[in-house]
């Protein structure tokens, strides 16, 4: 099966928004082993979208659109695929019944504008938005597969991981089959992984290998073929292990793990309390932990000590110790998480404070310092990172993701400097 992707929108026509969309329909097609013929984007204006549609559909098995679909003026997606396959809308029962569940569940008045994204082209099958008022649809014609979701993109997710891609693996037919893994590391360059995994065609035997670095760290996406499912897992299975064998301690997690999510089951497991001392994240660390639902249960406190007096007052950290070395310093960090940990009666306490940028450096203090603390019943450290970078929401994105890596070692019994 060969697909083409069509984003909607002059936002991400202009840059305005990312086409995150495409990205992930792209992923998860090719893990159903569909080839991606192309991607394209196009604006909010009916003949563009016309003549996109007739150039794709013709040549692809499947045309997966989104965007458009919404009450207002600008959407003009839905008008598009019913004048391009000559249909009518026809108001759909279960689509209005859908919306107006989800207008009483948010306690607001149905309006017509909203009532009239009930209205749906005649020849197509409905996909219900359990998220959101604007169905999706599904549309058959000579041998080929049209497909139109919103372009919200959670409620595009959910609508192509619980309708679009059952009812598409129940179509294709295969000869052979394709896996996949994401390894997730962090505290490790990309160029330094590679050397550390040695020779890499040897390592995979045949499979393939993507380095994906961001500023949480590298990615690495290996894909495995085989003639049977079971084959390709083995082989999948097999390069999994030979690479945890070389960076295993650099590796927190798999495919939608996150750093926070890791640690969180870690804190559990062992009944522990944790409690966070931020300066220069801002509050960034205890933010992504209580992203976690059941934060609660290893959570117990989180302070903001952004200014030198908040630090002495809230956290107990020693007036001389700031004069001394400053408040971006190993000694400031090492009181702040023995602070916390001390006035909390937790188990663990972390800490950060750093420069965060663009402006506050000096040279020997440059932009992008930053200290870790942790301290639990056994010690009381902390280290330093230089991230060099002055862009600084980058920089507390690697400063909070520094933190809990920190955290995550300590936990396993990992030295930081392994």
């Amino acid at each position: 099966m060969k697909a083409h992707i069509i984003t909607i929108g002059d936002e991400i026509l202009i840059g305005q928004t990312l086409n995150t969309n495409a990205a992930f329909i792209g992923e998860r097609l090719t893990q159903l082993q569909i080839k991606i013929s192309g991607s394209s984007v196009v604006p909010d204006v009916e003949k563009i979208i016309l003549e996109e549609f007739e150039r794709t559909f013709s040549s692809n098995d499947l045309l997966l659109v989104t965007g458009g679909l919404g009450p207002t003026h600008d959407d003009v997606t839905r008008k598009c695929v019913v004048d391009f396959f000559k249909t009518e809308l026809v108001e759909d029962e279960e689509v209005l019944s859908s919306i107006k569940s989800l207008f009483e569940t948010r306690r607001r008045e149905l309006t017509d504008t909203n009532r009239s994204q009930a209205l749906i082209p005649k020849i197509a099958t409905p996909i219900i938005n359990s998220r959101g008022t604007a169905p999706g649809f599904w549309i058959e014609k000579e041998d080929k597969i049209f497909v139109c979701l919103p372009g919200v993109p959670y409620e595009m997710k959910n609508m192509m991981e619980n309708f679009i891609l059952p009812k598409l693996e129940k179509r294709l037919e295969r000869n052979s089959f394709i896996v996949n893994t994401d390894l997730l590391t962090t505290a490790i360059p990309e160029s330094v992984l590679f050397d550390r995994l040695g020779n890499i065609e040897k390592l995979l035997n045949g499979a393939k290998m993507a380095f994906l670095p961001s500023q949480f760290g590298v990615k690495m996406r290996i894909t495995a073929q085989g003639e049977t499912e079971k084959d390709a897992q083995n082989k999948l299975d097999e390069i999994e292990q030979k690479i945890r064998a070389q960076v295993g301690r650099f590796i927190y997690g798999k495919d939608d793990d996150t750093l926070e999510y890791v640690i969180s089951k870690l804190l559990i497991e062992r009944g522990l309390k944790l409690a966070v001392a931020e300066s220069c994240t801002g509050g960034l660390i205890n933010n992504r932990l209580t992203n976690i639902s059941g934060s609660s249960q290893f959570l117990e406190r989180g302070i903001v000590a952004y200014s030198n007096a908040a630090k002495v007052e809230l956290l107990k950290v020693d007036e001389d110790t700031i004069q001394k070395n400053g408040a971006v310093s190993l000694e400031v960090a090492r009181q702040m998480a023995e602070g916390i940990k001390a006035i909390s009666a937790s188990d663990i306490g972390l800490s950060v404070t750093g420069i965060m940028g663009p402006t506050g450096g000096t040279s020997s203090k440059p932009v992008g310092l930053v200290y870790v603390g942790i301290c639990d019943d056994k010690l009381c450290t902390a280290k330093e990172f230089r991230f060099g970078s002055e862009d600084r929401l980058l920089n507390k994105d690697r400063a909070s993701q520094a933190a809990l890596e920190m955290l995550r070692r300590n936990l396993l019994g990992i030295s930081y400097d392994d």
